[in-house]
This record gives structure tokens, sequence and C-alpha cells, in this order.
């Protein structure tokens, strides 16, 4: 009987409230298996809660992540005109023949290649020092480039150089933006100058057509600021020359043209969302306060059935006595 009264109250015997003795067999009351499902409930909710507040800690960590590595965005904009970009050519020793815009992208055949020819670009030639040293002298010939992408508008360029010291001939070429910028600034000098810092440079060779196909790129930088890159392909087509020249005659002949009317852009995004952040917050907090509500209830409902089994027990004792 010492052994029964002495044990645990969760696996309590059960006294026989008639005859006032215990009896033989222990078994499980109800108030014993309500006790013994409140302490396993007891232990899923702490085990909730630690889960919980895992999930706090890894959401906060991936939201604090996603806010230092944003994902690039990229968007294509069709648009039936561009802005006339501008095309700086420096041909140093080599002249300018003729200068044409072509539609559908044909190109009739040549007349008199190596002559002088019609120029009807708009073009204007301008002086300025290198940016990168500051003391070289830089003439270039600034050209406006196509507008039409829908009809396929070409710029058609033709040069001739009379002779050249140089083991390789070529000419170098860059562009820019807006051939209007270019007019409508009030220093063109400083104008170029930015232009040959920002923007890359290429060639073009001697005795080949060389056919340019532009396309235009537009990124948005963290300080909101919008800077513009120009990508292009090139395919080079070797020139036959019937003509009777000199052997240092060279003619350079190239073609700008749009490649497609889509302007891409490209700008960093943030995928990390605040406002779900929050709202999972919320449901993990009140997740949380939940579990310790019903924890604290379950306890204090443990320690009353504890008091009412050693109430029960004691009275048990005394009417034996």
């Amino acid at each position: 009987y010492a052994t029964l009264t002495n044990f645990n109250p969760i696996f309590c015997s059960v006294l026989d409230s008639e005859s006032g003795t215990s009896s033989p067999s222990v078994r499980f009351s109800k108030t014993c298996l309500k006790n013994v499902f409140s302490v396993i409930l007891l232990f899923i909710y702490l085990l909730l809660m630690a889960v919980a507040v895992f999930l706090v800690y890894q959401t906060i960590t991936d939201f604090r992540e996603k806010l230092k590595h944003p994902v690039m965005s990229v968007s294509y904009k069709e648009v039936p005109l561009y802005d006339a970009p501008g095309i700086a050519l420096y041909p140093g020793k080599a002249q300018l023949l003729s200068c044409k815009h072509h539609y559908y992208d044909h190109i009739p055949p040549l007349i008199n290649p190596g002559q002088p020819g019609e120029i009807e670009c708009t073009t204007q030639r301008i002086n300025y020092t290198d940016p990168f040293t500051n003391q070289t002298m830089k003439h270039a010939l600034i050209v406006q480039g196509p507008r039409d992408v829908k009809k396929r508008e070409l710029v058609f360029l033709q040069f001739h150089l009379n002779e050249t010291d140089q083991d390789f001939s070529a000419i170098n070429y860059l562009l820019f933006s807006s051939f209007q910028d270019f007019l409508n600034s009030p220093d063109k000098t400083e104008f170029m100058k930015d232009c040959e810092s920002s923007y890359s440079s290429w060639k073009f060779s001697g005795g080949f057509r060389t056919w340019v196909k532009m396309s235009l790129v537009k990124t948005k930088e963290e300080d909101g600021r919008e800077t513009v890159e120009f990508k292009q392909e090139t395919s080079v087509v070797n020139y036959i020359d019937q003509r009777h020249k000199p052997a240092s005659d060279q003619l350079f002949f190239v073609v700008f043209e749009w490649k497609d009317p889509f302007i891409q852009k490209v700008q960093d995004i943030v995928t990390a969302n605040p406002w779900n952040m929050i709202a999972l917050l919320c449901g993990i907090f009140l997740a949380l306060f939940k579990a310790a509500d019903f924890a604290k209830l379950s306890v204090k409902w443990m320690i009353k059935i504890r008091k009412r089994h050693l109430k029960r027990r004691s009275q048990a004792m005394n009417h034996i006595s």
C-alpha cells in the first residue's frame, strides 16, 4: 500500500470509493490519461515553438541575404523608331567619299568606287584633346545614324585612303546614344570627351565591307541613374577591287543598321518582399503566444489535478486510520 500511495500521480492507482481501500490491480484512471495526453501535448507545443523560433531566424536571414544580393531583371521594349545615334569616326588621313541612307537592307551597286560621291548624311567635324592623355589632338567625324528600324534603315559610308605608312589600315569609331544631344550640347568638346570615356570603340578594316548591326542596352544603376550601352554584331565581306590603282590605295566600306526594334532594359530587383516577411512573422509570433498560453494552462491544470489527487489520498488515509 505504501508503494501505491507514493506512486506518481500521472500513473496513479484508483482508490475504491465505496470500500475505502485501494484496488488490487493498478489501472489508469481518466484523470491520469488526461495528464499523460497533456504532457505529450506540452512537449509537442514546445517542439512547435522551437520550430517557430527557427523559422523566424531563417526568415530574417533570408530577407537580409536577398537585400544584399538583388536579382538582375531583363526586359525588352519594342520601339518603332530609335533616337538617331551618333557615330563618331576617326578616319585619320582617310577621306569620306560618300554617305547615304538606304532602306530594307538594300545597297545599290557601287558607281565609280574610289571617287567622291553624294554625302546625304548629316555630319559634323570636331576636334578635341584625348580625355586620357590631354595631349593628343583627336579629329572626329560625327555622323547621324539610322532611326527607322521598321523600314530597316541603314547608313552606308565609303572612305578612301590614298597612302599609309602603317602595316595595317583601319578606322576607329564609337557609338553614342543620341546625335541630337550632341547637336544641342553647349560644349561639344566636353561632350565628346565624356562619350569617349563612357563608350567602347571599335575598328573596321580597309578592303572590306563591314556591316554593323546595333542593339541598345539600358541599365538602371542603384542610385537611379540610367546608363546606355551599345552591343553590336559585325559581319565582314571582302571587297573585290577591279580598279586600276596604286598599290597603297585603300577603300573602306561600313554599314550601320539596327539589329531589331527591341531595347533591352536591365535593372536589379530585390526579390525580398517586406510585407510577406511581416505577415509570416506575425503568424509565427501568434503561434508562439498561443503555444505559450496553452502550456501555461496545461501546467496549471496539472497542478490542480495533483492537488486534488493528494487531497483525496489524504482523505482515504484518514478514513483507513
